[in-house]
This record gives C-alpha cells, structure tokens and sequence, in this order.
C-alpha cells in the first residue's frame, strides 16, 4: 500500500474512458457541448491496461470506469474483461449515464462489477430533458431495473441544483422506501466548461440533510464506511438509504484515497486540481515501469491536503465533467 505526503493510503483509481457523452447535462457541460479530443489524443485501451497494472503493484486496489460516458467508446467490455484478470485488483465497478447500459447489465453482472453509480437527477421526463438536453429517461429507468433485477449494487447520483430539481429530493429518496438503492444527493461543483452557476452555493450539504428532515423527520444518521465522500442516512423501515455528497464544501478530503486518470492521460491527485503529471506523454516517450511508478510516486507525494488547496494553486475553474471524468 502507498500513502501520500498526508499519510493517506492510495487505493482508489477513477479512470475515464473516453471524454464523450451522449448526454449534454446543465451542471457537466455548455448546452452546445465541449470539444471533443480526437482520438489519438486519447489514451488506448493497452494504455490504460499498462498503468493500471502499475498502480496495482503500488497498492491500488479499486477501479471505477468513468467518462464522458463510458458505453460511448467502442470496445469497453473487452477492456474490462482484461482488467478483471489484472493482479491485485478486486474491485471493478462503474459511473454510467445508464442511455446505453442496460444491453450490458448481464456482461457486468458475469464478470464481477460490484457496483454501478447511476446518474439519475429527476424522476419527471420533462425535468430529466431540461437538465440533459436529452429525452431519454425510459431507457435510465429501464437500465435501473435490469442493474436490480442481477443483484449489482446500485447508487443513483443526483447533482442538486438550484433552480432546476431542488422539487425531485424526495420523489427521489423516497426511491429507498422500497428499492435496495443508495440515493445520493451531491452537492453541485463548478465543473461544466463554463464555471459556477451561482455567486454562493445555497444547497449545501446541511440544507439538503434539512430539507430531507422535514419530510422524513426520522432519518437517522449511519456509520459512514472507510473513505467514503458521502455522509450515510437511513430511514426506518426503507429497504435503501440516502447519501449526502458535499462535493463543493469538500469535508472529506482528510480521508481521500482516489486518485484519477483522465482519458487524454492527465493524472489528477484531487478533483480540484490543474493536473499534476502527463502519463500520456511519459508512455508515448518509452517510460519503462519503473520510470512511470517513480513518476506516480513523485506526484503522490506532493498531493495538496484538500480540494480548497488544490484550487487555489489553479488559474480557474472551466473544465468540464466530462472532460475529467465523472
């Protein structure tokens, strides 16, 4: 196992595919979209295959496939069918829109994912196509029934945003009143192509846990598991429980083991930073294992202590989701 420079362990790898979505959603992108990276600006599949066998022989031990949205790049099931046989790693598992998922939901099944974070913002067609751009609910919702009916746990993602689904916080928890879901509330980060949406955050962490109070006055508080960014609650009875993200405000950073890999390549040590170290670059100039496991080592060990670090040490925020990997 490796630690950073904080002394935390390093065993989570988030690692975008591709930068592409089929999706064009309010709080990731401009409505007019990002633009998109040719492809071989991208890293390939035995790229990516090669650095995670280095990051698993330093102690990574979890992968999240991310995007864009990962099912947009041709070929993803075999790649992850090759990561499945990698040493040391024992936790595959996935961050998908759910648009094209569902014809996979078997394959991921038979191969071991454990779980899939499903993005889901609102349950009313009409809402979900004003915060996409898109008009393709039936298919998220069919995608969540084929995830539960093969057993694979499932969280379902909701960014709250002012203005446009702060209504859906309870249509949407009261999903774990009978579904063996996590609904997780995320607070919104200034990650859409175009910088925040608001001067002040006003749904915070606190506001969300309050609003959910006021319909469900008995909503306890759980342990939280190791590492984990969301604060767990639970209401008595429900079959599901509700998770609370505070992505912005950033409480959790003390206890952060995820590192991430862009699809152009560009190794991230905090959500909130430029990008620390090129790997395509280290890769497309002959970096033997050793070279790329000493280049990974000297980033660990200049890792900021928080997001509000990280951030400070950067120009602005304009990136998009998509582009870091969601």
């Amino acid at each position: 196992m490796i630690f950073d420079n904080h002394n935390r362990p390093i065993t989570y790898l988030r690692l975008a595919v591709t930068d592409r979505c089929n999706l064009r959603c309010f709080y990731c992108m401009p409505e007019e979209g990002i633009k998109y990276l040719p492809k071989h600006q991208l890293l390939t599949y035995e790229e990516m295959e090669r650095l995670v066998r280095v990051l698993a022989r330093l102690g990574v031990s979890k992968v999240r496939i991310t995007g864009g949205e990962p099912f947009v790049r041709a070929g993803l099931m075999d790649f992850m069918h090759r990561l499945a046989d990698i040493d040391g790693l024992n936790d595959i598992s996935m961050t998908t829109n759910g648009v094209l998922t569902a014809p996979h939901v078997a394959d991921l099944a038979a191969l071991g994912v454990k779980a899939v974070n499903l993005s889901l913002d609102t349950l009313d067609r009409e809402r979900f196509h004003q915060i996409t751009r898109r008009d393709e609910l039936p298919a998220v919702l069919n995608t969540l029934d084929a995830l539960l009916d093969a057993g694979i746990q499932t969280k379902i993602n909701a960014v709250v945003m002012d203005g446009q689904n702060t209504q859906d916080l309870i249509p949407l928890a009261e999903m774990a009143r009978t579904m063996p879901v996590d609904i997780r509330f995320i607070e919104e980060m200034p990650f859409n192509g175009e910088g925040s949406h608001y001067p002040v955050l006003h749904w915070t962490h606190r506001r969300i846990v309050d609003e959910l109070r006021s319909h469900f006055p008995d909503l306890q508080k759980l342990p939280d598991p190791p590492f984990s960014t969301s604060a767990i609650y639970q209401v008595p009875g429900h079959l599901g429980t509700i998770g609370v993200i505070a992505a912005f405000s950033r409480t959790f950073c003390g206890t952060c083991n995820r590192i991430r890999l862009t699809a152009q390549g560009t190794l991230k040590t905090c959500l909130y930073d430029d990008g620390v170290l090129d790997v395509r670059a280290l890769l497309r100039a002959g970096a033997t294992d050793e070279e790329l496991t000493a280049a990974f080592l000297r980033a660990f060990a200049h890792r900021p202590a928080t997001g509000f670090e990280a951030e400070q040490k950067r120009d602005t925020i304009v990136e998009s989701m998509s582009t870091i990997g969601g």
